[in-house]
């Protein structure tokens, strides 16, 4: 994982420096696209996004996957790298239209994955989980919930990493696509009149396949 811990370095500083910037690493973190159907996607020139992704390209966040003919010409599929992890204290340095574009490219992906899932049976497994929880804290309340987040993303990476080696030992037989998606913010106050929603503190199930997805919100949420 390409770790960034300054808002000085270079590479975040460029890679942010344009939303759509953000929006192309968000949409190629884990999938190959090519310059052509990530521009009818984020409804963009194709001129304008060819010049973000040779950047990215340069600025090693993007690898070239693959190329193809196509139409008379080569065609090339990009990927990201990898995840790039920012830490707390470079966020805290991020500008505020930069983070918004990175929130609002994550909004958009989370949303997307969720209905996808829900609507091919994700949530139909006894252990998927869906639930809404909002809360009254305090600052240290906050930051102690914060920690545990970051504490169950860390692990779900580490469950990761063993899965990998029990899934290639079994000829990827047993094996389950899944997300996790974890979500800690301020919120508007709890005793604010707010919708009812279906899954407020609920656990959902929907119906079958082979996909899981796993979401937990709290005011968090």
């Amino acid at each position: 994982m390409r770790s960034i811990n300054e808002i000085k370095d270079p590479r975040l500083v460029k890679a942010l420096a344009h939303p759509l910037r953000v929006s192309i690493l968000s949409a190629l973190e884990h999938r190959v696209a090519s310059p052509s159907e990530l521009a009818e996607e984020l409804e963009v020139p194709l001129p304008n996004l060819s010049y973000h992704i040779r950047m990215l390209v340069q600025l090693d966040l993007l690898k070239l996957v693959k190329t193809r003919p196509r139409r008379g010409a080569i065609e090339h599929y990009y990927q990201a790298k990898g995840p790039v992890s920012v830490s707390d204290k470079a966020w805290g340095q991020v500008p505020t239209l930069v983070k918004e574009a990175m929130v609002s490219a994550s909004l958009r992906q989370t949303g997307e994955l969720v209905e996808a899932a829900a609507a091919r049976g994700g949530f139909d497994s006894p252990e998927a989980h869906l639930s809404r929880q909002p809360l009254k804290l305090d600052s240290k309340a906050f930051k102690d919930l914060s920690k545990k987040a970051r504490e169950l993303y860390d692990y779900a990476l580490q469950v990761q990493k063993e899965a990998d080696k029990r899934r290639k030992d079994s000829d990827h037989l047993d094996e389950v696509d899944a997300a996790l998606i974890t979500m800690l913010f301020t919120a508007p106050p709890v005793d604010e009149a707010q919708p009812k929603t279906e899954d407020e503190g609920v656990h959902k199930r929907a119906s079958g396949g082979r996909s899981r997805s796993r979401r937990s919100r709290a005011t968090s949420s």
